[in-house]
């Protein structure tokens, strides 16, 4: 069993195909992982997989965030508002991994409806962090990042609406990608920003991401925003970096940053000068308001999207003798801290008086953002960043603290207004706990980002594996 954990997804679909292992085994060796999980990164484990899960994919199990509806599975976002909600159908990216072969292995905790950088938001209490258990894992898809690094899961799903794949992949220390917006279906997705929300993989390689991404694009009828990918993913295969340049924005780096993080960061550019590539730089004059932006727009967004759980068509209700009181008492129960407080902002900013002055101006800041980084992709081919300005943080340390929270988001808020793809890969250690080490690219250039992030992880050879994970626990 301890060699089926060992092999990375790519390595266990190869097997399955020349018959060295079973899908069965392969399904019962994380499915007895993910259900012994400490962590608690899990929030359901399924029992046995799906009869017929043949296919590309091989029988590789999938681990899923909550927040996308799986027909008869417990679909909760990790809220109590939607506690036992078992939805009619299941997401369009989950069915699809399904159809080529993936069964759900389980449903992964996350901060509710997405909204938190540390997976503290959980109605169902935080994940925690293999490395250091005293630590998060980063949110909101901190439970599938935490699954995948402890070895629970080969792979998983999360979604990125301003950094929840990046920002826990880069705790965790394995790989998150964050697809061009359109790129994969939010179809069954529980929306928390429409505007902004993707879905994306969580894997412990760069091979094992564009394997899954390959069966997640695509246009899908159900999203009017999703649209066919213009080419075919492929696996990547780079060992060098000639003739790549990157772009180190003066607008992105330096200030507030660890000095751990910036020395394994700086230690990565070097790196990729040895591979060939040229540094230069760039700017993004307008990234810097990125995060004002964001949690205007992201809570607007919200506050209409989560105007639907009332206590009226389903998840949790609240008996009271008037309707107003009903409204009220469920949502007052059923929202934790964090969903309550961008609620009331999103609100806020949407009201008469106020609509031009907040989310208008944000509005045009996402635009400007936009033009910012098309206006570098003329000069450079990736503009790279550290992922987050610090590693893995104590749990509770900023909890009493939104602002210092949000500010864990600095470096990944700005590709989700832009609608860019983008990627972090491990780059080393700070004080015993993963970095990341941050990669973006024009609209659906997924497969030269993959080349690149891959050239830089062979190159820089981060073992995280979940024996050494464990071991930093």
């Amino acid at each position: 069993m301890t060699d089926i954990i060992a092999l990375t997804a790519a390595q266990a679909a190869a097997a399955v195909e020349r018959g060295e292992l079973d899908r069965r085994e392969l399904f019962e060796a994380y499915r007895d992982r993910a259900a012994a999980d400490e962590l608690n990164a899990y929030l359901w484990v399924a029992d046995e997989p799906p009869s017929a899960n043949g296919g590309p994919l091989s029988g590789v199990p999938v681990a899923v965030k909550d927040l996308f509806c799986t027909e008869g599975v417990p679909s909760q976002a990790g809220s109590r508002i939607l506690e036992g909600y078992r939805p009619p159908y299941t997401a369009t990216v989950v069915r699809r991994l399904a159809q080529a072969g993936a069964p759900l292995l389980g449903k992964t905790n996350q901060d509710e409806f997405a909204m938190g950088s540390s997976n503290e938001n959980s109605a169902y209490g935080p994940a925690l962090n293999p490395w250091d258990r005293t630590r998060v894992p980063g949110g909101s898809s901190g439970g599938s990042a935490a699954a995948v690094a402890a070895g629970s899961a080969p792979w998983a799903l999360g979604t990125d609406t301003g950094g929840s794949i990046r920002q826990p992949a880069a705790l965790c220390g394995i790989v998150g990608l964050k697809p061009t917006y359109g790129a994969v279906s939010r179809f069954g997705m529980i929306a928390f920003a429409s505007s902004l929300d993707q879905a994306g993989p969580l894997t412990r390689d760069v091979t094992d991401s564009a394997l899954i991404f390959r069966h997640m694009v695509g246009h899908d009828d159900r999203d009017a925003t999703s649209v066919a990918f213009p080419e075919e993913v492929v696996l990547p295969t780079a060992q060098r970096l000639d003739g790549i340049r990157l772009g180190l924005p003066d607008d992105l780096t330096g200030e507030g940053v660890e000095p751990g993080v910036m020395e394994r960061f700086e230690a990565t550019l070097a790196i990729a000068r040895d591979l060939g590539a040229s540094v230069e730089r760039v700017s993004l004059p307008h990234a810097d308001y990125g995060l004002s932006a964001y949690y205007v727009l992201a809570p607007a967004e919200a506050s209409s999207n989560l105007a639907r759980y009332d206590g009226v068509r389903y998840g949790l209700r609240r008996e009271a003798d008037d309707l107003l009181t009903m409204y009220t008492k469920t949502r007052h129960d059923g929202f934790g801290a964090e969903v309550k407080r961008r609620v009331l902002i999103g609100t806020y900013a949407l009201s008469s008086g106020y609509y031009d002055a907040y989310y208008g101006r944000a509005q045009r800041v996402r635009t400007l953002i936009a033009e910012d980084f098309k206006a570098a992709f003329q000069r450079v081919d990736f503009v790279v960043t550290p992922t987050s300005p610090g590693v893995a943080f104590e749990l509770g340390a900023k909890t009493g603290d939104p602002l210092a929270m949000y500010l864990n988001d600095y470096f990944t808020v700005p590709m989700p207004l832009a609608g860019i793809p983008a990627i972090s890969i491990p780059c080393g250690l700070s004080e015993g706990l993963p970095v990341g080490f941050q990669l973006s690219s024009p609209a659906f250039s997924e497969n030269r980002l993959l080349d690149a992030a891959y050239a830089l992880e062979q190159a820089i050879g981060f073992d995280n594996s979940p024996a050494r994970a464990a071991a930093g626990a």
